[in-house]
C-alpha cells in the first residue's frame, strides 16, 4: 500500500483573535486580506515546505497538497507552485495535488504545461488529481457553478488528449475553444501520470471516477458512511464490467502521535483551533450556506451515504446532527491522538474496515506549532509506518501503482525516447 500526509497550511496568526477555539469566528469569504501579514505568511510557507521535505525523510511514500482559495484555513491558493518546489527538492515521495479545480481554469492548456512541467522536475512523481471545488472556489474566481461539471469534464477531457495526442490540432468545445494546441511540455510519464479523484459526498463524481478505473479518495468521512461509499464504487465498477480494488481507493484520515498520552490529547485538540477551518467540527457557524450552495453546484440527490456525516470531517458544518466537539470525535475515531502504541491499532481497524490501497494521515493542522509536527513525523517514521506497510501486507491493500492494478492508465515512470511527435 501506499502512505501519504497531508496539512492544509493554516494561517497561523495567534495575534489575529481567531486563532483559538473560542477566539472570533471567521465566516466564509468574510475576512479581508488586509489582516493577512506577508512577513507571517513567508514563514509558514517555508515551514510547511520543510515539513514535507522531511516526511520523505521519514519513509511517507506521498506528499498530498490541496487548494482552496480565499480563506485562512488552507494557504494553498497555488499548489502547482508548491508541487514544483517540491518536484525539485525531493527525490523520492511522490507529489499528489488533491487537487486543482478544472471548473476555475479558463485556460486548461496552460494547466496542462504547468502539470507535464512539474512531472518532468520530479522524474515522474507527480500524481494529479481533479476537483471540482467548493462554492468559495467559484465564487471567488468568478466561475458559474451551474456549468461546473461541464467544465470539469471537459478540461479533463483536453488535457488527457493534450498529454497523449501529438498537435497540433484544434479543439472546439462548449466552454473551450483553440485553434492550435501543440504544448511542448508533456508529461514524463508515460502515457500520462495516473489520477487521482479525492471527494466526499459525489455519487456523480464517484461513478465519472470508477468509469475510468481512477483512483477514489475519499477526505476524512466517518468510517461506516466511507465504507458505504467503496461498496458503491466497488458496484458501479461491476455494473461496468470493470475490476476493482483496494488500488482504486483511498482514505485520508487525522492521526496525531505524541510520547505520551496526555500530551497527545493536548495536541490533538488543536485539531480543532486555529483559523476556522469549516472542514473540521467544532468550527460549526463559519460556513456561509450560501456560498457552500451554490445553485447548480451539487444536486441534493447526487449525494453519498458520506454527506450526513461531514462535519466530523470535511463539508457540510451547518448540520447539526453531525457536529462534535474533540472528545465525541475522539470516541468515533474521526479523530486518533495517542503515543504509537495506542494508535497502531485503531488505524488498523480502519484499514480492516475500508481496505484502501492508500492510507494518508492528515496532522500537523489547526493551531499546531512546526515543532508538534515535525515530532509526530518522526514517530511516525520511526514506529508507525512499518506496522502500516505489515498490516498492508497482511491484509492485502494493492496500490494504485502495484503492477496489474486495475487502474488507469498503467503508467510507466520512463521518457519517450524516439520520433519527433513524442511517440
Amino acid at each position: 500500500m501506499k502512505i501519504g500526509y497531508f496539512t492544509e497550511r493554516p494561517y497561523q496568526d495567534p495575534n489575529s483573535g481567531y486563532f483559538g477555539n473560542t477566539g472570533r469566528a471567521i465566516q466564509d469569504l468574510n475576512l479581508s486580506n488586509g489582516e493577512y501579514d506577508p512577513y507571517l505568511g513567508a514563514e509558514l510557507y517555508n515551514r510547511y515546505i520543510d515539513e514535507k521535505i522531511y516526511l520523505e525523510e521519514m519513509g511517507f511514500d506521498v506528499v498530498c497538497l490541496n487548494e482552496h482559495h480565499s480563506t485562512p484555513f488552507c494557504m494553498g491558493g497555488v499548489v502547482n507552485v508548491e508541487a514544483a518546489i517540491l518536484a525539485r527538492v525531493t527525490k523520492k515521495v511522490k507529489i499528489a495535488l488533491i487537487g486543482n479545480v478544472l471548473p476555475i481554469h479558463d485556460d486548461p492548456l496552460w494547466l496542462a504545461e504547468q502539470l507535464a512541467t512539474i512531472d518532468m522536475f520530479s522524474h515522474g512523481r507527480l500524481i494529479p488529481g481533479w476537483v471540482r471545488g467548493t462554492g468559495r472556489e467559484s465564487y471567488s474566481h468568478n466561475a458559474p457553478p451551474t456549468y461546473n461539471w461541464e467544465r470539469y469534464n471537459e478540461a479533463h477531457d483536453f488535457i488527457v488528449k493534450a498529454w497523449t495526442e501529438p498537435g497540433p490540432w484544434r479543439w472546439e468545445g462548449k466552454h473551450f475553444q483553440y485553434r492550435y494546441v501543440n504544448p511542448w511540455a508533456r508529461p514524463y510519464q508515460s502515457p500520462h501520470p495516473q489520477m487521482w479523484i479525492p471527494g466526499t459526498v459525489s455519487v456523480r463524481t464517484m461513478r465519472w471516477a470508477a468509469e475510468r478505473s481512477y483512483p477514489y479518495i475519499m477526505l476524512a468521512t466517518d468510517l461506516e458512511a466511507t465504507r458505504q461509499s467503496f461498496e458503491q464504487y466497488h458496484e458501479y465498477s461491476a455494473e461496468l464490467g470493470k475490476k476493482s480494488g483496494p488500488e482504486n481507493l483511498g482514505y485520508m484520515f487525522k492521526v496525531h502521535l505524541e510520547d505520551t498520552e496526555e500530551k497527545a490529547y493536548e495536541v490533538g485538540r488543536k485539531y480543532i483551533e486555529g483559523p476556522s477551518n469549516p472542514f473540521l467540527a467544532g468550527n460549526e457557524g463559519v460556513v456561509n450556506a450560501f456560498i457552500q450552495g451554490l445553485p447548480g453546484l451539487v444536486p441534493r440527490r447526487n449525494k453519498l451515504p458520506t454527506a450526513a456525516s461531514q462535519p466530523a470531517g470535511r463539508g457540510g458544518a451547518n448540520n447539526p446532527a453531525a457536529r462534535g466537539g474533540y472528545d465525541e470525535q475522539l470516541a468515533k475515531g474521526t479523530i486518533i491522538a495517542g503515543t504509537p502504541d495506542t494508535v497502531i491499532p485503531k488505524i488498523r481497524h480502519v484499514l480492516e474496515t475500508l481496505r484502501p490501497g492508500t492510507a494518508i494521515f492528515w496532522d500537523g493542522d489547526g493551531a499546531m506549532t512546526h515543532e508538534e509536527s515535525m515530532r509526530s513525523m518522526k514517530l511516525f517514521g520511526e514506529y508507525v509506518l512499518p506496522e502500516v506497510r505489515e498490516m498492508g501486507i497482511e491484509l492485502g491493500l494493492t496500490d494504485s501503482f502495484a503492477e496489474g492494478a486495475a487502474t488507469n492508465p498503467p503508467t510507466m515512470a520512463t521518457p519517450r525516447s524516439n520520433g519527433s511527435n513524442g511517440n
